[in-house]
């Protein structure tokens, strides 16, 4: 497993899990980010936000939140 910040742009990742409380788990999911769900990083520097494309919808999350997001790599 690795964090969402790991995850090279241009790559799919599936949403596992997350290191955090109540709050940060309900906004993630009201935003489309539930486990099992897939993602794609369309621009993830290494610092700074993440740019992710979820269930149609582009979304922008702050490096802190996204270093706590959990995630396996869809391979080929």
């Amino acid at each position: 497993m690795n964090r969402l910040i790991d995850v090279k742009t241009g790559d799919s990742a599936v949403f596992v899990s997350i290191e955090g409380g109540c709050g940060v788990i309900k906004r993630l999911s009201e935003m489309g980010l539930v486990p099992g769900e897939t993602i794609k990083v369309l621009n993830g520097s290494g610092i700074g936000p993440v740019t992710l494309f979820v269930k149609g919808t582009k979304l922008v999350l702050g490096y802190g939140l996204a270093r706590k997001i959990f995630v396996k790599e869809v391979l080929g």
